[in-house]
Order: structure tokens, then C-alpha cells, then sequence
């Protein structure tokens, strides 16, 4: 399969591996585009820090995304509105439209093809949802539009806009901004007593630690193995298809997404949770036959993203009874800007500033949705299903993915090459076959 159109194109900095004991006020564990920023913005307000990356920066989930940056992140604000008030739904557009403007300050000062976009959100079925999201979202202030044909070469109910949204270059952005840190690749972390962060070859002393590893690692505190679950998603970048004015997505799951990328149009979807069938490139290409038939296949990809069980991102303290522990996860789909959410955020409680938003997107929020009972159910069952071949996170048996010809958790997400050699976490280790 090929690389992503990012990695492709672009060679990011390399750093040694830690193979001493140090010590810092930080330590910021993962290298893709939350930890980098936590580690940029830290590096700005005077702070002694250290970022750790397992392997290489980027190389994780964030060289597979979309990179678009914005603050529609689906028919959201309704959700929120109705769950937690319109308080709640403020603060989320506040600090999501803060993360859009901290990428357009530093592109000012970077060569990363950041690009002003509309964004909208469409749907195939229901035009009444839209109207309750531009509804919603005007009341917060914000100038959302209902368009009744949206410019895809699909039929709608018509979108959600949202003006002024951006796309861009991630690995153009991070090539930049990570030159002059204070960065060690290859440092995988096994281990954190107490204030002490354990590699194979070094450790790492440090006052506060955030953790920034996709999925969060340490399954002693916060429950996040309860609270998320992976989705799987699939890209494929086609040359001489339809020029697009905007970045567009589905509302419902499993739905195609669309932006452009200089001459290629970057068509994302088959989506399904890890471990599970779905769609996969099949889907897109099948379409893409049909509506762009002129269109050349460039790249195909795909990409895990955690799904948090009320579509907000958890952002702050890592659990109750951790203080100076920090993480930033569940980013559902939207890592770009919840990446500089998240940097935005952990930098201030870092210092000690109070943040507005943190309560919004605090990982002690209340659990009792819908999705747990999911999470919990598919646990039970793949924990209970007799087959030698299981997840070195929890144990849960392990589903062969033949599209991408790996072994995959349908519990938490970890995925394994064929022989057993981890891929993506919150494993540790391989896999046990």
C-alpha cells in the first residue's frame, strides 16, 4: 500500500534516541502533531520540557490524516447544546476557532500549503438537522449557512457551512517547527513510576508528564480503555477528478469526505471500528469509478482515530488521583485542531493558568452514555471468544484485517503486522500468536 501523499513528499528531522538519565520540568510522551505542539508551545512560554516519540516524529497516526483545520466538527454544537447547554457549546467553537487562528498566525511564517477553505458538513437524508446545527450555531455567534446543493458529485439534503475553515501540509508544518526542539526519537517509554519515565536505554525525571500517545498507555488510571474505542478510515488521492471549492463531509458514519490537494482530490470513507468489516478502499473506488471516471488513482492510505463516547475530545488531567499527569486523546476524527486544542489547553494548566475551556473537555466528565455500554460489550465478547491469537493490551482476540493483512483488536484498537509485531497501540508489545 502506499504512503500517504504527506510522508511522500516531505522529510521530517531526525533525533537521536535517549540513551541516558535526564531531567525536566515536562515531559511530553508521543511525537505526532499533539505532543509536537504541546512541546512548540511549551518551548515558547519558557519551560524546560522533553518529547519523547516512540519511533519517528509524525510517523504514528498524524502522518495519515486529512489535515484539515476546523471548527465544524459534524452536527456537533446540536449535540452538545442538548447535553450539556449552550455554555458548553461556546466554549467548544471558542477554543476550536483559536486553534484555526494559532495555524493561521504561525503559516504566516511557514511554507506548509495552508489554504483558507469553507467547510460543510451534508447529509443524504435529513435536512432537518442541518437547520437545528446552522440554528444552533448562529446563536453562538457564528455565521453558519444552510446551502441547499452543496458543489459534490453526490445527492444531498443539503450542508452545514461553515466559512473560513483551512487545510494545509502537515508534514510541511511539523518539517518547520520541530528544527529547534528538544526532541528524542525512538525512546519508547514502557514504563512511569511515580515522576519517572522509563525507556529501554535512558529515563526521565520530570515534575509533570503529558501523554500524547494517540491512545493513552497507562491503563491504571482514567479508564480510557473503557471510555474509547478505534475506527479504521480510508483515503485515496485521484488525479483529473472534479476541482472542489471547499472541504466536505457526511454527517453519518461511514459517509465520503472530499478536499483537494493542489491536483489531486482526496476522497476519504469505508469507514468501521477496528477489528470490524467495513467498507475499506473498495468503497471509495467503486464510487470513484462512477463519478470521476477520467480520474487516476495516486495514493491510498488509511488512518485510526479514537472515538470518545460524546464526540469530545478529553483534554486535561489524566485522572483524578494523578495531578501532574496530563493527557490528550479522543480526538474523533478531527486530530489536526484538537491537536492545537489540546496544545492550547495542557500548556496553560502546565503553568498554572486557568483555562475556560477546560471544562469542557475534561477527561473526568461524565461517562454514562450510550457508546459504553458498546465499549463494554464488545470487551465481554472478544475477551470470551476462544481463539489463541489475542491483543497484548487486555487480551481480547484478534481479527485478521485482509485488506491491510494485519491482526486488529476490535476492543481498544491495537494493531499487529502479520507476524505479530506491534503497529499502533495502546498495546505495548506484540501481539500474542
Amino acid at each position: 500500500m502506499n504512503n500517504s501523499i504527506w510522508i511522500d513528499s516531505v522529510s521530517l528531522p531526525e533525533f537521536r534516541a535517549l540513551e541516558n538519565h535526564i531531567t525536566t520540568d515536562v515531559l511530553v510522551i508521543g511525537g505526532g502533531m499533539c505532543g509536537i505542539l504541546c512541546a512548540y508551545y511549551l518551548k515558547q512560554a519558557g519551560i524546560s520540557y522533553v518529547l519523547v516519540e516512540a519511533n519517528l516524529i509524525g510517523h504514528g497516526i498524524t502522518k495519515n490524516t486529512t489535515a484539515k483545520v476546523t471548527s465544524q466538527h459534524g452536527l456537533i454544537y446540536q449535540k452538545i447544546e442538548k447535553g450539556k447547554g449552550m455554555e458548553h457549546a461556546k466554549l467548544y467553537l471558542e477554543a476550536n476557532q483559536a486553534a484555526l487562528s494559532r495555524y493561521r498566525e504561525l503559516a504566516q511564517t511557514i511554507d506548509c500549503d495552508f489554504e483558507e477553505k469553507d467547510s460543510y458538513v451534508y447529509s443524504t437524508s435529513d435536512s432537518m438537522k442541518l437547520l437545528e446545527e446552522v440554528a444552533v450555531v448562529q446563536s453562538l455567534g457564528f455565521s453558519a449557512q444552510f446551502v441547499s446543493e452543496p458543489k459534490i458529485p453526490i445527492e444531498t439534503q443539503g450542508a452545514v457551512k461553515f466559512p473560513g475553515q483551512a487545510q494545509f501540509h502537515p508534514f510541511k508544518f511539523l518539517a518547520a517547527i520541530t528544527k529547534d526542539l528538544n526532541i528524542f526519537e525512538n525512546t519508547f517509554i514502557h514504563r512511569i513510576d511515580e515522576h519517572i519515565a522509563y525507556s529501554d536505554h535512558g529515563s526521565i525525571t520530570a515534575k509533570q508528564i503529558i501523554v500524547a500517545t494517540h491512545f493513552p498507555f497507562l491503563n491504571k488510571h482514567g479508564s480510557f480503555f473503557i471510555k474509547m474505542y478505534q475506527e479504521r478510515s480510508y483515503v485515496i488521492a485521484l488525479k483529473s477528478a472534479l476541482p472542489l471549492d471547499g472541504m466536505y463531509i457526511d454527517d453519518a458514519k461511514g459517509g465520503l469526505s472530499f478536499r483537494d490537494y493542489k491536483d489531486l482530490l482526496l476522497l476519504g470513507g469505508g469507514g468501521h471500528r477496528t477489528g470490524h468489516k467495513g467498507g475499506k478502499w473498495d468503497a471509495l473506488r467503486d464510487y470513484a469509478k462512477v463519478s470521476f471516471p477520467n480520474a487516476t488513482e495516486q495514493y491510498a492510505w488509511a488512518t485510526q482515530d479514537c472515538m470518545s463516547l460524546d464526540g469530545i475530545p478529553y483534554i486535561g488531567q489524566y485522572s483524578v488521583n494523578t495531578p501532574g499527569l496530563y493527557v490528550a486523546s479522543g480526538f474523533n476524527k478531527w486530530g489536526m485542531t484538537s491537536s492545537m486544542v489540546a496544545a492550547m489547553i495542557l500548556t496553560d494548566m502546565v503553568i498554572g493558568k486557568e483555562n475556560d475551556w477546560q471544562k469542557v473537555f475534561s477527561p473526568q466528565r461524565n461517562i454514562l452514555k450510550p457508546q459504553l455500554l458498546v465499549n463494554a460489550g464488545e470487551a465481554v465478547f472478544n475477551l470470551l471468544t476462544p481463539t489463541p491469537k489475542r491483543c497484548s493490551h487486555l487480551g481480547c482476540a484478534l481479527k485478521w484485517n485482509d485488506a491491510e493483512q494485519t491482526w486488529d483488536c476490535p476492543c481498544h484498537g491495537s494493531r499487529y503486522e502479520k507476524d505479530g509485531t506491534l503497529i499502533d497501540n495502546p498495546s505495548k508489545k506484540d501481539a500474542i500468536l
